[in-house]
């Protein structure tokens, strides 16, 4: 009961700590107090309250409106005078939730009497933080200069990446990936992918949000990484270019099996960049331009397999991979007016993949080879954007309309070229994937600045479709399963509306918002398919959430979250077509797959001092109809098949410490602790393919977690280092455990006026690998990959 209790309080906990709002636009109206009339050219001035003294001021306008630009955070005295009229003076106070107050209007009375003396009490400044979200600048991260957004992101607190190359906040994949702001094919509009196509030389920050609010899409429970593209602002041209070298596989980690072919070594790595941007008058034209080219040892994963019938198979999964990304984003900004700006941009990336893999199957002393799967993979996958986005600020600063169209094609040309070595036989097959997914998205957003908060409003629209054909081409003794192939349709209408409340005080912050969607999502097959048939689903559901603060004092705040998300099923996820890149372990989707739905909570405290701070937070999720990939096999066949399901109940509850200090003008550490208990519920699912067979589970529970050390280091002569290290603990997998994981980055940046140099190293010592061991009905495997991790990468850039 104590231990039942104790996570059902976690269940009521949470955090989060991020950028402020550095400076806040104040606006009014003021009007005369009897006939309702505005009153121009009336005198408005801020005061600091220990002494009065003055700190910015204004005067109305033709209408009776002002507006005071930049003002920090903090309590103040806002004077307003006219001749002929009593002094208005009050206590005013400036929090750090919105970028826009609106103190409404201000009525002033004709002067009859003397003004008695006024008393203004001072109040405490706000603390130096928001709650909504967690901003970092990748020019901070020296460690992974010239590498791709993925590997980048590694290094974030509370981040971590898996062999899949998805990202994990805080252990949980079900992240939701935004570019700028917008959700695009290029990092996956379901689950996130992709992610090693964008070069981090693009990128100039990025924001960690762990409990999104209503005016985002509701998927993604584990909370939202947005990806912001480099953008220049000052006057007249400028720009920047770049080059990145690397060099990878410095060593064998793992030798081969025998009688396959070599894995990669000494692998190379380019990636040029440019990036430009004219601003003038009414116009802003922007490019980023990035072509990223890398061999990679992308899989070298030992297998071995142990059947209830005594059969042990020991296999190798080796693959090398070629990859050449291009990707362009360019752009106008047309300021119209003071009040209308119009945005078109548009975003191009074409990504080629080569793999060449080995797949060598032996019996458990390796003394006979029984099989050789050897697969050539050529892929184009190319990504086109394109956004129209207008913006109408009113006379009120800070009260805005926008409205955005974003239309989104996304081409996968998948090829795979298999031959099957047998002891009595040699096959050759084939088969060909052309997925082609449109998606429109229109969206209208509404802001209304208050005098203590904000109001947002707005509604989305989106409309996506995926044409998918997988064609077979047997050879001898093919082992394909030529009937599970044909065309699919997925597609989807999404409509929904949101409203958020903003409020702020001295002393408590407030964000209450509802998002509303409705979802009808059908997935059309071709009705030949031998297992399965056209599915689908449709919910309307409400997506509440809350935010809460409390402030002590200017340095110390608790925090509460509360928020309900969705993970609906991809398209990849519920793909009806088997996966034969792995041979005896294959993938399959799952078209009855439904969403999964998670409520979260959190609660947390910071406080701030001179050089540093130190954040903590307790957290924890509940997940309904949880997706999870489950393996089983058939009677009488060796193969796995790896199948998504909805597996039931399961919970995340942990504790995340974030400790950051300046320890002396040249040296700043950053440690981040994150520990949770993941706990997936008995539960028992049906396999239909590729034929019934049901598939039951205890419940399991593991506490895991991760650490990371940041050490940022200013040396002479404009010189930073920075060193990282990592360790992730053991973790739970479906039907299984991960085992812990540890590396270590280093890295050297010189700046000098207009020019940079870098240098890095990632897992120096070469001892990051995935172990993982898996459990299902009649069978168990464990399996090391040993895949490549180790990169050295020089770079240059220069400010033009």
């Amino acid at each position: 009961m104590k231990k039942n209790f104790f996570w059902l309080l976690l269940s009521f906990l949470a955090v989060t700590a991020s950028a402020q709002v550095g400076k806040v636009t104040v606006s009014g109206t003021v009007k005369e107090a009897v006939k309702k009339t505005t009153l121009p050219f009336v005198n408005v001035t801020l005061l600091l309250p220990q002494d009065s003294s003055f700190v910015t001021g204004a005067i109305t306008n033709e209408d009776g409106l002002f507006s005071l630009a930049g003002v920090p955070s903090g309590t103040y005295v806002l004077k307003i005078t006219y001749v002929g009229y009593q002094p208005k003076i009050q206590s005013m106070l400036v929090g750090q939730l919105s970028p826009f107050l609106s103190l409404g209007t201000i009525e002033l009375t004709e002067q009859t009497a003397q003004l008695g003396e006024i008393t203004v009490t001072a109040q405490q400044e706000a603390i130096a933080s928001t709650l909504d979200k967690k901003t970092f600048t990748l020019g901070d991260n020296i460690t992974q200069a010239g590498s791709s957004a993925l590997e980048a992101m590694k290094n974030l607190p509370g981040v971590a990446v898996d062999n899949d190359g998805k990202v994990l906040l805080r252990g949980n994949d079900r992240v939701m990936v935004l570019i700028d702001g917008r959700q695009t094919a290029l990092t996956g509009f379901g689950n996130q992918t992709g992610l090693g196509n964008i070069p981090a030389s693009a990128i100039d920050k990025i924001e960690i949000i762990n409990n999104p609010s209503a005016k985002y899409d509701a998927n993604g429970n584990a909370g939202i990484i947005n990806i912001i593209y480099k953008k220049e602002k000052k006057d007249g041209f400028t720009g920047k270019i770049g080059l990145a070298l690397g060099l990878g596989a410095l060593w064998v980690k793992q030798d081969n099996f025998p009688s396959i072919r070599p894995q990669y070594q000494n692998t190379p790595k380019l990636n040029p960049s440019l990036s430009l941007n004219y601003r003038k008058n009414k116009v802003n034209l922007f490019f980023q331009g990035d072509n990223l080219y890398t061999q990679t040892l992308n899989k070298n994963e030992f297998a071995d397999r142990f059947y209830d019938t005594g059969q042990v198979v020991r296999q190798q999964t080796k693959r090398n991979r070629n990859t050449n990304i291009i990707t362009g984003k360019a752009g106008i900004d047309w300021f119209i007016d003071p009040t209308n700006t119009l945005t078109v941009s548009g975003l191009f990336s074409s990504e080629k993949i080569i793999d060449r893999g080995d797949e060598p199957f032996f019996n458990s002393d390796l003394s006979e080879r029984q099989r050789l799967w050897q697969f050539l993979e050529d892929e184009l996958k190319t990504t086109v954007t394109a956004t129209a986005a207008w913006r109408h600020t009113f006379k009120q600063p800070g009260r805005l309309f926008n409205l955005g169209f974003n239309y989104t094609f996304h081409r996968e040309d998948e090829k795979y070229f298999f031959t099957n070595i047998l002891p009595t036989f040699t096959g050759t097959d084939s088969f060909k994937l052309l997925s082609d997914e449109h998606v429109g998205d229109l969206t209208a957003d509404y802001v209304q600045p208050l005098r203590y908060g904000r109001v947002e409003a707005g509604a989305k629209l989106r409309r996506r479709i995926i044409p998918t054909n997988m064609q077979f081409f047997p050879g001898l003794n093919s082992p394909l399963d030529v009937n599970a192939g044909g065309a699919a349709t997925y597609s989807e209408v999404i409509p929904a509306v949101y409203g958020n409340y903003i409020y702020e005080n001295q002393r408590i912050e407030a964000e209450a918002g509802l998002r509303y969607e409705y979802v009808d999502l059908r997935y059309e097959v071709n009705p030949n398919h031998n297992t399965y048939k056209s599915d689908g689903y449709h919910y309307s559901q409400p997506f509440p959430s809350v935010r809460l603060a409390y402030k002590f004092n200017d340095n110390n705040r608790l925090s509460f979250f509360y928020n309900r998300r969705v993970d609906r099923p991809n398209e990849v996820d519920i793909r009806i077509f088997p996966k034969y890149d792995d041979a005896e372990i294959i993938k399959v989707g799952n078209p009855a797959l439904k969403p999964q739905f998670t409520s979260s909570f959190e609660l947390g405290y910071k406080t701030n001092w001179s050089k540093g701070y130190f954040y903590s937070a307790l957290y924890h999720k509940e997940m309904q109809a949880t997706i999870a990939r489950i393996g089983s096999i058939v009677p009488g066949s060796t193969l796995i098949y790896n199948i998504f399901q909805n597996a039931g109940r399961s919970r995340n509850s942990g504790v995340e410490l974030v400790l950051s200090q300046q320890i002396a003008p040249w040296v700043s550490v950053n440690l981040n602790l994150n520990g949770y208990q993941n706990t997936i519920d008995a539960f028992t699912v049906v396999n239909r393919y590729p034929i019934l067979n049901t598939y039951t589970a205890a419940r399991d529970q593991l506490v895991s977690g991760n650490v990371k050390l940041n050490g940022l280091f200013k040396l002479p002569r404009q010189i930073e280092a920075q060193l990282t290290t990592i360790y992730l603990a053991p973790d739970l997998v479906p039907q299984g455990r991960i085992d812990s994981r540890f590396s270590i980055d280093v890295g050297l940046k010189k700046t000098a006026k207009k020019d940079e140099w870098f240098v890095n190293a990632t897992d120096i010592a070469n001892t990051l690998r995935i172990r993982r061991e898996v459990k299902g009905a009649g069978f168990r495997y464990v399996s090391t990959d040993y895949y490549e991790t180790q990169v050295v990468r020089i770079g240059y850039s220069h400010k033009l």
